[in-house]
């Protein structure tokens, strides 16, 4: 298939509420870009109308592509996507667009290097902004990232930010030899760009608070440190080479 510049790809679990307004500020953006793109959406185990709201939207928007997940887990949900789109840069993007849409461009060249291979959007970066969080789950998130430092990735921020650029070369690699399903998938991609040679940057955006967020930042928090423990014990046992 013919490749594409960019690929947006949306993780949905039970987003039919949700997905007409993403939908409606992801066309005007792309209307406005000059380059070719596709929006693959990725119904993952949902039990409400997410697949049929999409497919209705697609027959208007030939660029809209949706993809059906049964199994349930965003990491494997945002593994299929990845490796079923055709960009030339391929962003995982959240439905509830807690990042507005127009900051992609800071994901794409010439904002950044083509020398960079995975840019992964930070919340806590220099120059980021956090809009409306309480201080509760602000707090919570910060100490779980601190976690995160002191036992597998020193020298990021912010791991766990819903919105990430990878080129087609590193995510054709990376996410053929993904193995977690769970909320850790985002820490086991950097770790294993990280291992494989990939730059990497952090690109400080502009971030609102959504109530609706369907991450439950204490449990999600919690399963993310075993799967850590999982990274460790796949990379030791070298569960990460392909055969």
């Amino acid at each position: 298939m013919k490749k594409i510049f960019l690929s947006i790809i949306i993780p949905a679990h039970n987003e039919e509420n949700r997905l007409p307004k993403a939908f409606g500020e992801i066309d005007s953006f792309l209307k406005s870009q000059k380059y070719s793109y596709e929006v693959v959406v990725v119904e993952n185990g949902s039990k409400d109308k997410t697949a049929e709201v999409t497919r209705e939207y697609a027959k208007t928007h030939k660029y809209v592509k949706l993809l059906v997940v049964k199994t349930r887990g965003k990491g494997l949900a945002v593994k299929q996507g990845m490796l079923a789109a055709n960009g030339e840069y391929r962003f995982i993007c959240d439905v509830d667009l807690s990042m507005p849409i127009d900051e992609l461009p800071k994901f794409l060249p010439p904002s950044v290097d083509r020398t960079v291979d995975v840019a992964i959007g930070s919340r806590e970066a220099k120059g980021a902004k956090r809009i409306g969080e309480p201080f509760k789950r602000h707090f919570i998130g910060r100490a779980f990232n601190l976690i995160i430092k002191f036992t597998i990735l020193p020298n990021f921020e912010d791991t766990q930010c819903g919105f990430k650029m990878f080129n087609a070369k590193s995510a054709e690699d990376l996410f053929s030899v993904q193995k977690l399903n769970g909320i850790g998938f985002d820490i086991e991609l950097i770790f294993l760009a990280l291992k494989r040679g990939y730059k990497i940057k952090e690109i400080p955006i502009t971030w609102y608070f959504d109530a609706d967020s369907r991450m439950k930042l204490f449990q999600d928090s919690m399963k993310a440190l075993v799967e850590i423990w999982e990274i460790r014990k796949n990379w030791w046992t070298h569960k990460y080479y392909k055969k």
